[in-house]
C-alpha cells in the first residue's frame, strides 16, 4: 500500500538523464474509474527576473519504479 502523502516527499528522478525534476504537486485520477492517470510536478520558481517553469506531468505509465527515498520515472524531456 502506497499513501499520496508519502509520495510528495520522495525526489521524482528522471532515469532518462538523472535529473530531480522536482516536487509532487497534484495528482490526476479518473473520478469514474478510480485509477490515477498522471502526476504533476511542480515547475521550478520564478528567480529574480526570471519567469517560473511550466508543471511537468508525468503520466502513469511512465512511472517506473517507487522506492524508499526516490520514485523513477523514464521522460524523455529537456
Amino acid at each position: 500500500m502506497f499513501k499520496i502523502s508519502e509520495l510528495a516527499k520522495r525526489d521524482i528522478i528522471n532515469m532518462f538523464n538523472g535529473a530531480k525534476l522536482g516536487l509532487v504537486k497534484d495528482v490526476q485520477i479518473d473520478l469514474e474509474t478510480g485509477t490515477v492517470h498522471a502526476i504533476v510536478l511542480q515547475g521550478r520558481r520564478r528567480f529574480w527576473f526570471f519567469p517560473a517553469g511550466k508543471d511537468v506531468i508525468v503520466p502513469w505509465a511512465k512511472i517506473k519504479k517507487f522506492g524508499v527515498d526516490a520514485v523513477l520515472v523514464e521522460l524523455e524531456i529537456v
